[in-house]
């Protein structure tokens, strides 16, 4: 049985890479010179640092092909760019709902090799193809195949390590982590130059994994990062409580936050204060630690008057969503809202901006990325709390641009104080 399961696998790569040689070499006639291929094997919409990138190539003269995953509707800089065309990815099944756990994951890894490579071979051909890392399988050995027959230039956005994402779901010890962590290395040496987050994830590429042919590029907050006047947050303040009862006022055209008047919109005194924290609700952002904050800010709320109501606004979606959501669903608070909202690409930046204190609950699995949620809550001059970890430093420096906590009872210390 082995030996046909075997054979069926090195019969299924040899196909894919015939089919690959005979597309790549069809599309790949021309040259590549002023095109930049950017892949992500995740949602478009939901990658911020890669749609920069796109952007920033494109409004440099380069044509743009983005390939990734259809879902969230990109902001409309990216969208409306005429030198940036989307090639999207076909969707993969939910393989785990039908078979084991393993034969899931090798299954689903197949799937996206096949779409991958199909995907890409519709391109043209580019001089260069970015590459955000992770997730590393499969896309980095795909595009060091595709690279080599197109003869592009392969470049890695370090974001993270895959394996230790996987880590977090398993153990560091079992032997598909210690795989993908040999997978990525090998690959990862492979790739033209390469870009990392932080300067800390770079020396360690440097000095763990010999990749040398590195640069830093930090993030920046695009320019719809922005602060508003009372007005455009009043705006947005009326189109959320459409959906939101929790933002309605008392009188037309009021919110629960600003009313009109004749001199102009005014904020209310007795407003509720505002929270905004973005989540993915995965294995790299405790939850926990916000819920148990929010449960003491809720008590103290109760018997001191200077704190007002806290309405909290969690936005993103992600595998643990409806877990903490049954939670929140049980919780008897009086002073305390939690809503998760759908919002709109162009309504995300202004909320951060007509918030009042926002929150990061990500500690990095690797402990060498950085979130850019932060940059982008900095970008509209929102004050921000964040989880601690080893890196941070490097965006978040406590006390001078921002808070730094470890713990519930710290977070919740901060919120009392800062709110």
């Amino acid at each position: 049985m082995l030996v046909e399961i075997l054979l069926f696998v090195m019969g299924f790569i040899i196909i894919c890479l015939s089919v690959v040689l005979v597309l790549t070499l069809r599309n790949g006639s021309k040259s590549g010179d002023g095109c930049v291929t950017v892949l992500v094997l995740g949602d478009i919409g939901r990658s911020p640092r890669m749609r920069n990138h796109a952007v920033s190539f494109a409004e440099n003269g380069y044509k743009v092909q983005h390939v990734g995953y259809a879902g969230t509707t990109p902001h409309r800089s990216f969208v409306t760019n005429k030198n940036i065309d989307v090639f999207y990815v076909l969707d993969t099944p939910e393989f785990h709902k039908y078979m084991p756990r393993l034969a899931a994951y090798g299954v689903k890894v197949l799937w996206q090799t096949v779409c991958l490579l199909w995907t890409l071979c519709q391109t043209s051909k580019s001089s260069h193809l970015l590459l955000q890392n992770p997730p590393a399988i499969p896309t980095l050995a795909v595009a060091w195949l595709f690279c080599l027959f197109r003869c592009t230039r392969l470049l890695v956005d370090w974001h993270n390590y895959g394996y230790s994402i996987l880590a977090l779901a398993t153990r560091s010890t079992h032997p598909l982590v210690r795989f993908s962590k040999w997978y990525e290395k090998w690959f990862g040496q492979l790739a033209f130059w390469g870009f990392s987050v932080t300067e800390a994830m770079r020396d360690d590429l440097s000095s763990n994994w010999n990749i040398n042919r590195i640069d830093v590029l930090y993030d920046k907050a695009a320019p719809q990062f922005k602060s508003l006047s009372v007005d455009e947050k009043h705006k947005l303040y009326l189109k959320l409580s459409k959906n939101i009862p929790d933002f309605k006022g008392v009188e037309a055209e009021s919110t629960v936050c600003t009313k009109p008047t004749e001199e102009g919109t005014q904020l209310l005194d007795n407003r509720p204060a505002i929270l905004v924290s973005s989540t993915s609700w995965t294995e790299d952002e405790d939850f926990n630690i916000l819920l148990s904050a929010l449960e003491v800010y809720d008590i103290n709320a109760k018997d001191n008057t200077d704190l007002p109501p806290l309405l909290c606004l969690i936005t993103g979606k992600g595998p643990q969503k409806e877990r903490y959501m049954e939670i929140i669903s049980k919780k008897s608070w009086s002073k305390v809202r939690v809503v998760t909202p759908w919002l709109e690409a162009e309504d995300y930046p202004k909320l951060l901006a007509s918030a009042d204190i926002g929150v990061c609950l990500h500690y990095s699995s690797s402990g060498l990325d950085l979130p850019m949620k932060v940059v982008d809550m900095f970008g509209t001059g929102l004050p921000v709390c964040a989880i601690g970890f080893k890196c941070l430093s490097e965006l978040v420096k406590h006390d001078e641009n921002g808070l730094v906590f470890d713990n519930e009872k710290q977070l919740a210390n901060q919120l009392m104080v800062r709110i």
